[in-house]
């Protein structure tokens, strides 16, 4: 965060909630984490997050600390579970002794968790419907974390993301845990409010097509174009070296799309779905997220679409704000 605003970062336009998990000091949550996952009741599941609740308000309010009266963009957990399970012999005998449950009943739990295809299983909202308490612990770490910082003098500026959705049931289902959650935590600080936006991430076609729907409880939304990308295009965008190559050689696709945004078919149902919410709620905030926010071509689409704002890694904001710019003086030339 304090490097994205050395930058020139305007806030975060996605925090992944899920890097808590990987990389240094990472070891205690994500041995939490799997004890969640494979845990089978309500109690178990609900002690596991009992414990990672601390490390997720941990982040979450030194991050809203560090963009003091910038919005943070939190999504809510979004990978699929098996990604967090080990599979490796040592992993599975610690986290069977840990669980006090044979190594024979954990592989079992495991491979229930398998899917064929996990990008478009059990993962994003669908685990927050699963799994309701998954949702609270997070919209408390979410608003305990506020609290305490408006109370210590801070303006922390939280929004509330809820990713792969495709309804506006699901975001009324997911809004009730967390309306609940919010004011269970105002009336306990005494607070008169929490400011905090509600929204969601635009990474499902039908999404796109719903937007006008969905805008009716969403106050800002975030395309997110990698999985938009994947799911309109048919490609895995782990699979894609295998052809990809050959479509650029023979001219058949202009640009990797997952680098370049495609503007005739990702870009229309964009454009599609900015135009509609608009509609709806003409005050939405629209963005977009992922490594297409760094790219320059799609930086100036994203400006000519009448997004509000891009999201993308720390290092790639001088070249999106660079881009910007472009778009901003091209389109000037154009209105003169």
């Amino acid at each position: 965060a304090r490097k994205a605003l050395e930058f020139g970062a305007e806030g975060i336009g996605l925090f992944r909630t899920e890097h808590m998990f990987y990389g240094e000091g990472s070891e205690a949550p994500l041995q939490l984490m799997r004890q969640m996952i494979i845990s089978d009741s309500h109690k178990e599941i609900q002690e596991a997050l009992d414990k990672l609740y601390v490390y997720f308000k941990k982040d979450i309010k030194h991050t809203l600390e560090v963009m003091d009266d910038l919005p943070v963009t939190i999504r809510l957990l979004d990978p699929p579970l098996h990604e967090f399970v080990p599979h490796d012999e040592d992993k599975l005998e610690e986290l069977a002794k840990e669980l006090g449950i044979p190594l024979q009943l954990l592989r079992k739990r495991v491979l229930a968790l398998h899917e064929n295809n996990p990008m478009l299983g059990h993962r994003g909202v669908r685990l927050g419907i699963s799994y309701p308490e998954i949702t609270e612990m997070q919209a408390r770490a979410v608003f305990e974390a506020s609290a305490e910082l408006i109370k210590a003098g801070k303006k922390p500026h939280p929004e509330i993301m809820i990713p792969v959705t495709c309804t506006l049931a699901e975001l009324e289902d997911q809004k009730a845990i967390i309306d609940s959650v919010y004011t269970q935590v105002v009336s306990h600080h005494k607070l008169d409010n929490i400011r905090y936006a509600f929204g969601t991430m635009i990474e499902t076609p039908r999404a796109a097509i719903q937007a006008k729907d969905m805008a009716k409880l969403a106050e800002f939304f975030s395309f997110g174009t990698n999985d938009l990308t994947q799911m309109t295009f048919g490609f895995s965008r782990d699979d894609i070296g295998g052809f990809l190559p050959k479509y650029l050689e023979k001219g058949l696709l202009p640009n990797d799309p997952f680098q370049t945004l495609d503007q005739e078919g990702v870009g229309q149902l964009l454009k599609m779905a900015v135009e509609s919410a608009r509609v709806q709620r003409p005050d939405i905030q629209l963005g977009i997220c992922g490594e297409h926010g760094g790219d320059p071509e799609s930086v100036k689409f994203c400006h000519r679409t009448g997004l509000d704002y891009v999201s993308c890694s720390p290092f790639r904001i001088p070249i999106a704000r660079l881009a910007a710019a472009h778009a901003a003086i091209a389109s000037r030339k154009t209105v003169q």
